[in-house]
């Protein structure tokens, strides 16, 4: 059974639609996957089979990605998070603000912190920086979001789980491809960050936050997502796979110990789970959506557009990924799409699947934060940053994830 191209595009340009009118993202998203399922041509039985077939799809990824919250949860609720934030801060100090912002944002969602819960628990620092050096909330707004982009394409969050369970990739190596990628898109988050220190609005009051006291050391915070990179590290190294279903939760448990908060273990995994299980509930929405994507002839009407206009098969991975974030405005749902509809097509034109998986996961990261998803407006309130100036922010972030993209393309699609 096949779903026309015209039919898709009418069912992703309704969620998109409701999604923008702030209705539920998950009903959206699957209500659109139901009526591209019957515009396109399909009955109504079909329908409905094909996506519950594209929600079963992405079921091992969501049990991994449940159990990356044990993980998560005790950064999170520990102060193991802005531990590490206010390490890295310090160490650089306040003349090269801009870059700590963005390392300690990029490091804690490389370590396995959700990307919006990064900037969230980054900001009150930065905002405490604006203050004392006179440097506008775009800026330093700018500075975590890059940061957290470029994080997240090396991390071992959801949107690279359900990516290298798609392509069939270890996540290990497929978190290690885009480092160079990540580390380009830093120094582009740095420099526009500075253009913009005096453009917009200042954090004028004076005082600084008090962020908490009584915070874990720099080096037990560090435990438990180190003990879970070279768990994951294992496979491409000795041989021996450690899958993210044990690694992922295994350091969360080793990291709390390390801080001595065992106590609160049950306290951490329960936030984490609550946090992931929102995820979660999201990708089986994007499942469906998936669904019907995958057995519509876009991604053939895809082909074949890059085929007239001569550009090269390969592309397929980072366009396919950059607009499903522009239909999704998430990184982790178009991750899940992007890759559950376009992994084999990609694959079978020759892209070793890893490289396939690298380009399409920054691919991802270009139009994530579009204000028809949820970062757009998580960001923009944890800086109390008006719409406005948010709204200006984003060509820059998209010049960031644009970056990211270029960098993966060219190192697996020409390059290598």
């Amino acid at each position: 059974m096949q779903v026309s191209a015209l039919g898709t595009l009418i069912g992703l340009a309704l969620s998109i639609t409701l999604i923008v009118k702030k209705n539920n993202p998950v009903y959206s998203l699957i209500l659109g996957a139901f009526v591209g399922g019957v515009t396109g041509g399909a009955s109504l039985p079909e329908t409905v089979s094909l996506m519950v077939e594209g929600a079963k799809g992405i079921t091992p990824a969501i049990l991994r990605i449940l159990t990356a919250g044990v993980l998560a949860g005790v950064l999170i609720e520990s102060g193991a998070a802005v531990k590490i934030a206010e390490t890295i801060i310090e160490k650089l100090g306040s003349k090269r603000s801009i870059l700590a912002l963005a390392l300690a944002t990029m490091l804690l969602t490389a370590v396995g912190v959700f990307i919006s819960v990064a900037v969230i628990t980054v900001s009150p620092i930065a905002i405490t920086i604006a203050k004392r050096l006179k440097v506008s909330k775009m800026s330093i707004l700018l500075a975590m979001i890059g940061g957290g982009k470029s994080g997240n394409i090396i991390s071992p969050n959801s949107n690279t789980i359900v990516s290298s369970q798609n392509f069939g990739v270890d996540l290990s190596s497929l978190m290690a491809a885009n480092i160079i990628p990540a580390i380009f898109g830093v120094v582009v988050t740095c420099f526009l960050a500075q253009t913009l220190i005096k453009k917009g609005e200042q954090i004028l009051e004076s005082g600084e936050e008090d962020l908490e006291k009584e915070l874990p050391s720099f080096f037990s915070s560090m435990t438990g997502p180190v003990i879970a990179i070279i768990l994951l590290a294992l496979g491409p190294i000795t041989g021996i796979y450690v899958d993210p279903l044990i690694a992922l939760p295994l350091g969360g448990a080793i990291g709390c110990l390390a801080m001595g908060k065992q106590s609160y273990f049950k306290e951490y995994i329960q936030y984490g789970l609550s946090k992931m299980t929102e995820i979660a509930i999201l990708l089986l929405s994007t499942g469906t959506v998936a669904g019907i994507i995958k057995h519509s002839t876009l991604k053939d009407v895809t082909i074949e557009l890059l085929d007239k206009s001569g550009f090269p098969e390969f592309l397929l991975a980072p366009i396919s990924g950059a607009l499903m974030s522009a239909a999704t405005a998430s990184t982790t749902a178009a991750a899940t799409v992007a890759s559950a509809t376009f992994s084999t097509a990609i694959v079978a034109a020759g892209v070793k699947s890893l490289y396939g998986a690298a380009m399409l996961h920054a691919g991802a990261t270009v139009f994530d934060h579009l204000p028809h998803g949820s970062f757009f407006h998580t960001t923009a309130s944890c800086t109390s940053t008006n719409l406005e100036e948010r709204f200006k922010l984003i060509p820059y972030e998209s010049a960031i994830g644009f970056t990211l993209t270029l960098f993966s393309t060219l190192i697996y699609g020409l390059i290598l």
